[in-house]
Order: C-alpha cells, then structure tokens, then sequence
C-alpha cells in the first residue's frame, strides 16, 4: 500500500460523506451506513472524519465516532511501525 492510496481513499471518502448529506437533504436515495463503515476502515479515516466536520454528517450517531476513532487509531498505530507502507 502507498501514499497516494491513503490520499485517494480519504479522498473519496470525504466526497461520500458530502454526497450522502446532499442525498440527504433532498430526500433521494442514501448511501448506506455499511458503505461509508467500509471506507473508513479502508483507510478513509481521515476523509471520514473531516467529511463528518465539514458537512455535519452523522456527528450525531455515536456509532460512527466510536468507530472513526477505532480505525484512526490503528491507521495510526500502522503508519507508527511501518505496517502500511
């Protein structure tokens, strides 16, 4: 796995979340909940935490800042010993 990878992934992901917020504001169709859990545990963290900030999304459900903080943490602890890269 590289750098670019990482930056792609949270990338994404941060565009999920704003399109899951827009999606939600208009009543359409949702993005599910197993959809942006995989994301983040992809290596989306950073992206899913900055899309929760950014567009208030979810930072309501405790679930998905137990779980964003879960994964940022063992993101962390794999880029500390060089797992990742």
């Amino acid at each position: 796995m590289n750098f670019l990878y990482f930056i792609i992934i949270n990338i994404i992901t941060f565009f999920v979340y704003g399109l899951d917020k827009y999606y939600a504001k208009t009543n359409k169709f949702r993005i599910s909940e197993k959809i942006l859990y995989t994301l983040s545990a992809m290596g989306g963290v950073v992206g899913a935490i900055l899309g929760m900030k950014v567009f208030r999304h979810k930072t309501k459900k405790a679930s998905f800042k137990i779980f964003n903080f879960i994964m940022l943490v063992i993101w962390c602890y794999l880029f500390i010993n060089d797992f990742v890269f």
